[in-house]
């Protein structure tokens, strides 16, 4: 509502004129004396429901103007993240305003009080989250919650807040200052849960605003030696993360129905610094179903750019990288274990998968998966897709880190538990058949394979500097090492 022009109400794409009389005094006067007072932010609410009102000031201070708007508490909004916020980790929301990331911060809180018994305490300080008056809303379940006087306090009764009432979890909407930021850190490294929105899209916004950076580690400029900066390929001066983020987890979110999760936001941090692009995981909510996007419905074609930045620190092409990725994804389901990797780097997995050979497949959903891989973290705190794997009776393989060296050896330990395993046989045998290749100096054929194995085959041969051949027609092409002085590399012909 405007003074002098039609009210409107707006919704996404579209505006609707509500009555073809202008705003007068009276109406906004009408408005202002059925709601709250306005406080420092110029904003109120109606008691007992989550609807916000807004208003615009002359330069007087007289009221010219009022935005409503209407608040809802939506259950399930969290579905995406639940896993997350089970695992007591501090988590970050970030989204454009109107993108639902109170919604999803309310709903939050009552999953963490009323499912998990946590006590969770809400520094709600424009009531956006609980709503107007003395009594909470009930969405927020069991969770208890602290007004602020002024915005200027906020910081300090998220402090107050962990001193005086114990809690588990601390939920702030809107983290602005820098004095909120360093809150949240205090918070944080007193061992305190904490779930927390900022305005802005990306992570990438986050680390360029000076005021919230603080949140993700920070950033500082660094002067290295004159080896160090040769060794990097860089500059002598560059940037580098300050410190620990505050919050371990980013969440992106895109809409509604669809957000972007950076599981390890202090790798991630470092790889944007280097200059690499973040690979985020991006999931959706469909028919009540949540489900993983892909990286060709994210990226489109251009998928060589989707490398985590360690891996690319390690050396790696990018188009080497994507084609193993693609390698594994398109691969017959049937030539191993299928994985279902929970709170790990998926592209990491799938470059471990291309490195061992070991003929394993990523896994969408738990109950289609042979095999979970972990790291030590989820399977200490027991998330509860975790404990749904341990109730099916699918075998959990942690990893000690997050690393390729650690995902390269549980694929062995997994792949050797495996008897019935065609990858890992056919490597055998082609690795036996090297030897002998070596040792008697005469050609060997195989046993006839699929296209992929006999490229695994051929691959191994190469490592030796071993030629080799593919012979014969499918289904019994097989593969033929020659001994050392053959020509280089292997030939495809038919017999």
């Amino acid at each position: 509502m405007d003074l002098g022009r039609k009210p409107q109400a707006r919704f996404h794409g579209r505006e609707v004129t509500l009555s073809d009389r202008d705003v007068s005094d009276a109406d906004i006067e009408y408005v202002v004396s059925h709601i709250s007072e306005f406080g420092e932010d110029n904003r109120a609410g109606i008691e007992r429901t989550l609807h916000r009102i807004s208003c615009i000031r002359n330069r007087r201070g007289r009221i010219i103007g009022l935005t409503c708007r209407v608040g809802r508490a939506i259950f399930g909004t969290i579905a995406t993240i639940e896993d997350i916020v089970r695992t007591e980790q501090s988590v970050l929301l970030l989204g454009r305003p109107g993108v639902g990331k109170t919604t999803m911060l309310r709903e939050v809180a009552r999953v963490l009080a009323d499912e998990m018994k946590k006590r969770v305490i809400i520094v709600d300080t424009s009531n956006e989250i609980a709503g107007d008056g003395d009594i909470p809303h009930p969405a927020i379940g069991a969770a208890r919650r602290m007004q602020v006087a002024r915005p200027a306090e906020q910081h300090n009764v998220m402090i107050e807040a962990v001193e005086n009432h114990m809690p588990e979890v601390i939920v702030i909407d809107e983290i602005g200052t820098e004095l909120e930021a360093q809150a949240s850190r205090t918070i944080a490294e007193r061992g305190v849960q904490l779930v927390g929105t900022a305005h802005g899209n990306t992570l990438e916004n986050l680390m360029a605003n000076p005021t919230l950076s603080d949140l993700v580690g920070g950033i500082q400029s660094v002067t290295l030696g004159d080896e160090e900066a040769r060794r990097r390929g860089t500059q002598k001066s560059v940037l580098e993360r300050k410190a620990p983020p505050t919050f371990a987890v980013v969440v992106e979110i895109q809409s509604w129905d669809r957000v972007a999760i950076h599981r390890d936001v202090a790798e991630t941090v470092d790889g944007i610094l280097r200059g690499y692009r973040p690979t985020p995981e991006v999931l959706e909510l469909s028919d009540g179903e949540v489900r993983q996007v892909t990286d060709a419905e994210v990226y489109g074609e251009d998928i060589f750019n989707t490398v985590p930045a360690v891996e690319r620190a390690r050396g790696t092409s990018f188009r080497q990288t994507a084609t193993a990725a693609a390698t594994a994804t398109q691969a017959p389901p049937s030539r191993g274990p299928r994985i279902y990797p929970f709170g790990i780097s998926r592209n990491r997995l799938l470059q471990a998968m291309h490195d061992t050979g070991s003929g394993a497949s990523l896994s969408e959903r738990l109950e289609d998966s042979d095999v979970v891989l972990t790291d030590r973290s989820y399977f200490r705190r027991k998330p509860q897709a975790l404990r749904d794997a341990e109730g099916k009776g699918i075998p959990i393989y942690v990893l000690k880190t997050n690393t390729l060296l650690q995902m390269q050896q549980a694929l062995m330990q997994i792949a050797s538990s495996s008897t019935t395993d065609p990858v890992l046989a056919a490597i055998t045998e082609a690795e036996e058949a090297i030897h002998a290749v070596m040792s008697q100096d005469r050609p060997i054929e195989l046993a006839p394979q699929r296209a992929y194995i006999r490229r695994l085959q051929h691959e191994l041969a190469q490592r030796f500097n071993l030629s080799s051949q593919s012979r014969g027609r499918e289904p019994q092409r097989r593969v033929r090492i020659l001994p050392e002085g053959r020509t280089a590399g292997y030939v495809d012909e038919e017999v």
